[in-house]
C-alpha cells in the first residue's frame, strides 16, 4: 500500500526534499541537541530585530482580526507605491501592488499563472528552481563566473537569446541583487544594458529586491528604473526589516500588467485568502519608513559592511577566492585553489565539502550545488548572520555616524561569525 501510495504522488514533486537552507538549519540543531557545538552559517535569517516603530504598529492593530482585501490592504499597497517612488525612483500606482504571504508565495503565484519559460543566472537562490519544477515550467541556466564577479553580464544573456530557436517565446528572467547567495549587485551600466535586452526579446523580469535596502552604501538601483514597462519589483519584511517569521511580501507591477495581476489575485482568493491582518497594518508603518527606521538601516548597514569585509579578508588570506560583497548579509566561496589540500581529505564536490566541514569542523554551509552550480564545482555559501543583531546594533549606536565599527565589537557582539571563518580557514590548511 505504502509503494502505490509514492506512485500517486504528482510527477513534479517527487524527489524534492525540504529548502536546503530550512533543511541545514534542522540539522544544525539536531547536532547541538547531540551536544555538538555548531556554527551556523547555513539559515539566512536577519539576526536583527524588528524597527521598534514597526513594533508597536504591531501591538496596537493585535485587535485586527477580519479578512482584509486580496491584494492587501489598500494602505499597505500606497505605502509599497511610495516606497519604490522615494526608494527607487520608479513610478508605482497603489492599484499595481500585491500583498502576499512573503515574497516566495508570490513567485509561486507568478509561475502558476505565467505560462513562460525561467531563466535563472546562478548561482541563484535555492528556492526558484524547486518552485519551477512543482509547477512543470522549463527552466534555462546561465551559469556566471568568478571572473565576472558572479554576475550576469549583458553579453552573456545576449549570447544565449541569440542561440535560443524561439527568441520571442514567453520568458521571464529573474534577477536577484544583492544577491543570495553572493552578495553582489549589478552596476548601473549592466542594469541599463541588460533593459534594452529584455526590452528586444520582449521578457518580463522579476527583479528580486529583497535586499535592496541591504546595498551597505544605501544605494540600490532597480532595473525597472530603465524597464519599467516589463519588470516586477519583488520585496517584503523579510531581510531589511528582520521580519522573516511575519510573512509579508510584496509585488510592484508595471501599470498595464492587469492581466497577469488580476489573475494572481484570484489564485490568490482560492488559496491563502489574504495576509494576516495586524502585519499588514504595521508593514504600514515599515514601508513609509522615518528617521527612526533610516537611523535602523543605516547602522544595520555599516555592521553588515564591516563583517562582510572582515570574512572576506580572512578567507582570502586563508586561499579562498571571494568576492567582496556589495550587500545582503552572504558571501559565496570558492574552495578551487585548495582543491589539492581538499583531495586529500577526500573532498571533490561541494555536497561532499560542506559534509566534511560540518563533521569535522562544526561549520554548517551550504554546498554550490545547492545553488544551481555544478556538483563538482567546489563553492559554498556562507551566511554571517549568527551574532546577536540586537547588541550588535546597540553597539553600534554608540559609535559616531561617521565612525568606524571597532574591532573590540568583535568579541562583544560577533565573535561566533569570526569564528566560524577561522574555523573554515584552519580546516582547509590543516
Amino acid at each position: 500500500m505504502a509503494n502505490n501510495k509514492r506512485v500517486s504522488l504528482n510527477l513534479n514533486v517527487r524527489g524534492i526534499g525540504k529548502s536546503p537552507t530550512l533543511a541545514i538549519n534542522e540539522l544544525s540543531k539536531q547536532l547541538e541537541h547531540e551536544g555538538r557545538h555548531i556554527y551556523r552559517m547555513g539559515l539566512g535569517q536577519s539576526p536583527f530585530p524588528v524597527p521598534l516603530p514597526v513594533v508597536e504598529t504591531l501591538r496596537n492593530h493585535a485587535h485586527e482580526k477580519d479578512y482584509l482585501n486580496v491584494n492587501g490592504l489598500e494602505n499597505l499597497r500606497e505605502a509599497v507605491a511610495h516606497f519604490h517612488h522615494t526608494k527607487d525612483n520608479v513610478d508605482i500606482q497603489a492599484r499595481n501592488v500585491l500583498i502576499g504571504p512573503g515574497s516566495k508565495e508570490l513567485m509561486f503565484l507568478l509561475q502558476l499563472v505565467y505560462y513562460g519559460e525561467i531563466i535563472l543566472p546562478t548561482p541563484c537562490w535555492v528556492s526558484y528552481a524547486p518552485q519551477a519544477k512543482i509547477i512543470g515550467r522549463n527552466i534555462k541556466y546561465i551559469h556566471t563566473s568568478y571572473e565576472n564577479n558572479w554576475d550576469l553580464t549583458p553579453d552573456q544573456l545576449e549570447a544565449f537569446l541569440d542561440t535560443e530557436h524561439d527568441q520571442y517565446k514567453p520568458r521571464v528572467l529573474v534577477l536577484n541583487y544583492p544577491s543570495n547567495p553572493c552578495g553582489i549587485s549589478h552596476s548601473v551600466h549592466d542594469l541599463k544594458a541588460i533593459a534594452n535586452i529584455a526590452r528586444k526579446y520582449e521578457m518580463i523580469v522579476l527583479s528580486d529586491e529583497i535586499y535592496g535596502q541591504l546595498h551597505f552604501k544605501g544605494q540600490h538601483v532597480s532595473i525597472a528604473r530603465y524597464y519599467p514597462e516589463g519588470t516586477i519589483i519583488s520585496s517584503g519584511l523579510s531581510k531589511w526589516c528582520g521580519a522573516g517569521g511575519w510573512r509579508l511580501g510584496t509585488f510592484a507591477f508595471p501599470d498595464a500588467f492587469d492581466w497577469l495581476m488580476e489573475p494572481m489575485a484570484a489564485v490568490a482568493s482560492e488559496t491563502y485568502t489574504s495576509v494576516s491582518a495586524p502585519i499588514q497594518y504595521a508593514a504600514v508603518t515599515a514601508f513609509m519608513g522615518g528617521i527612526v527606521i533610516e537611523r535602523y538601516l543605516w547602522h544595520v548597514r555599516r555592521i553588515l559592511s564591516h563583517l562582510g569585509t572582515s570574512c572576506t579578508e580572512i578567507l582570502r588570506q586563508a586561499g579562498l577566492r571571494v568576492k567582496m560583497p556589495d550587500g545582503a548579509f552572504y558571501l559565496f566561496l570558492d574552495f578551487s585553489p585548495c582543491s589539492e589540500k581538499l583531495r586529500q581529505k577526500g573532498v571533490t564536490d561541494s555536497t561532499t565539502l560542506c559534509e566534511k566541514l560540518l563533521e569535522q569542523a562544526g561549520v554548517a554551509i551550504l554546498p554550490g550545488v545547492a545553488f544551481l552550480r555544478p556538483p563538482a564545482e567546489l563553492t559554498a555559501r556562507l551566511a554571517y548572520v549568527n551574532f546577536d543583531g540586537s547588541q550588535a546594533l546597540a553597539k553600534s549606536e554608540t559609535i559616531p555616524l561617521n565612525g568606524a565599527i571597532p574591532t573590540d565589537m568583535h568579541e562583544s557582539c560577533c565573535d561566533p561569525v569570526f569564528n566560524a571563518v577561522n574555523k573554515i580557514a584552519e580546516w582547509v590548511n590543516d
